[in-house]
């Protein structure tokens, strides 16, 4: 699928977030990403993936440090610049929607009305074509509360695109979905072309699929840069507390990773 921009570039400095009241959840996060990169974020749970990822999409406002789309402070753009630049997947989300699969793919679409006028010939046929690319077809008039756990994932990632993002930011998109449809998704990301930020609690298809990658560990980040650099046994046993052992591949250029319990 292809979309109407290029990716953005996101810069974070020093970024901490303390909630109000309770204990602090991010210490001095620093990361910098290129437009078009993929950047694949991991740890173990309750590291800080999901806190980082809504303080970068604006749900909530970081403690210190700021965030910069394309040289830009977050606090200087409206909501509906970042609703017409970022868009999300979460994991969040309601048993039930009392919506069609079109009807929430078609949501995706708001933040380009124009006034009064709805485009709907236009938002349609970009809802289809985003549908079309998450194998939804046929299941346009299907009720989204009757879905499996992994057809409403493809169809929360379908209403992400049909909103033509500069960058997309995903929570653990492959949850709930078979090893097909997790290879069919992240190979469908990797080819967008636009800016990619996600959690995965898988590290082999962070290895495989992103273009830079991140650890986190109680909330400070061990390492970013090059998947090459950052996902090797030594920082995945230390963020992990697993052993960890990396197996080449036949290609020679990448790994399989493996891990065992400290003993």
């Amino acid at each position: 699928m292809s979309c109407n921009t290029q990716g953005a570039a996101l810069a974070v400095e020093n970024l901490c977030y303390t909630p109000p009241g309770g204990h602090r959840l991010l210490h001095s996060i620093t990361l910098s990403i290129q437009a078009g990169d993929l950047l694949a974020i991991v740890g173990p749970n309750g590291a800080g993936k999901t806190t980082l990822l809504r303080c970068l999409y604006r749900a909530v406002k970081p403690s210190e440090g700021r965030v910069l789309l394309d040289g830009q402070n977050f606090e200087s753009l409206s909501s509906r610049d970042i609703a017409r630049r970022i868009a999300v997947v979460v994991q969040e989300t309601p048993a039930s929607f009392p919506f069609t699969v079109e009807d929430i793919v078609l949501m995706g679409r708001i933040p380009w009305r124009k006034g009064l006028s709805s485009n709907a010939s236009e938002n349609r046929a970009k809802a289809h074509h985003a549908m079309e690319h998450l194998n939804l077809r046929g299941m346009e008039k299907r009720s989204f509360g009757t879905l499996s756990g992994g057809e409403k994932q493809r169809v929360l990632v379908a209403r992400a695109l049909a909103q033509e993002p500069q960058l997309l930011i995903l929570d653990e998109p492959s949850n709930h979905l078979d090893i097909r449809n997790q290879l069919e998704i992240l190979d469908l990301l990797a080819g967008l072309g636009i800016t990619i930020i996600t959690t995965l609690h898988d590290i082999n298809l962070a290895a495989g699929f992103a273009t830079k990658a991140a650890i986190l560990h109680n909330g400070e980040m061990i390492a970013c840069g090059p998947p090459k650099e950052v996902l090797t046994p030594e920082h995945i046993s230390s963020a992990f507390n697993v052993k960890t052992h990396a197996h080449a591949i036949s290609d020679g250029a990448s790994h399989h990773f493996s891990f065992a319990l400290n003993s």
